[in-house]
């Protein structure tokens, strides 16, 4: 049986453009510090083209931690953070609930580069999900409510990565409530 965190397929599709989206904003901050490492922005435009239906969820699913890895060639917090969003964003092909950690890592590169850049990168990733990819992330189970993926205990589930999903997910709640 497949995790509540996979989604389908097509609804992976859709949050896939969303997570590059949230990915690309913060890749700058890599650039910046590694101008030759193309691994997150390949990632980011592989999370687009799985996103058109142009590549299959088997090869991503093979090449889906390459733009991650990346984050050994930045130098900041912020950098790697920007990488690790781009990382997540790739592995969107395997199971959907990558989403939220492409937006939560991004999240984070925003505020280790700014103060208040965190909380206006939020803002944005609210202000840019269609209403579509709203009703597929809200399919997924809260933060820590299941085991069988990211959303479970684990990286995401702690610190500003985990205060932001939650964040992200009550917004998504308040939404469908009003």
């Amino acid at each position: 049986m497949l995790s509540p965190q996979s989604l389908s397929e097509g609804d992976r599709r859709l949050v896939a453009a969303w997570a590059a989206d949230c990915a690309e904003r913060v890749l700058p901050l890599f650039e910046a510090e590694a101008p030759d490492d193309d691994r997150p922005r390949d990632g980011i435009a592989r999370a687009r083209a799985f996103s058109r239906g142009e590549l299959d969820a088997a090869g991503e699913i093979r090449r889906r931690f390459v733009a991650g890895r990346a984050a050994q060639s930045a130098r900041s917090p912020a950098g790697k953070a920007a990488a690790w969003s781009a990382g997540q964003a790739a592995g969107v092909a395997h199971m959907g609930a990558h989403a939220l950690g492409a937006a939560a890592y991004a999240a984070k590169a925003a505020e280790l580069a700014s103060p208040s850049g965190g909380e206006t990168e939020v803002q944005w990733q609210v202000q840019h999900m269609s209403r579509s990819v709203r009703t597929a992330l809200r399919t997924l189970p809260l933060l820590g409510e299941d085991s069988s993926g990211p959303l479970g205990p684990g990286l995401l589930a702690s610190g500003v990565l985990g205060e932001t999903i939650h964040a992200l997910q009550r917004t998504l709640t308040d939404i469908e409530q009003n």
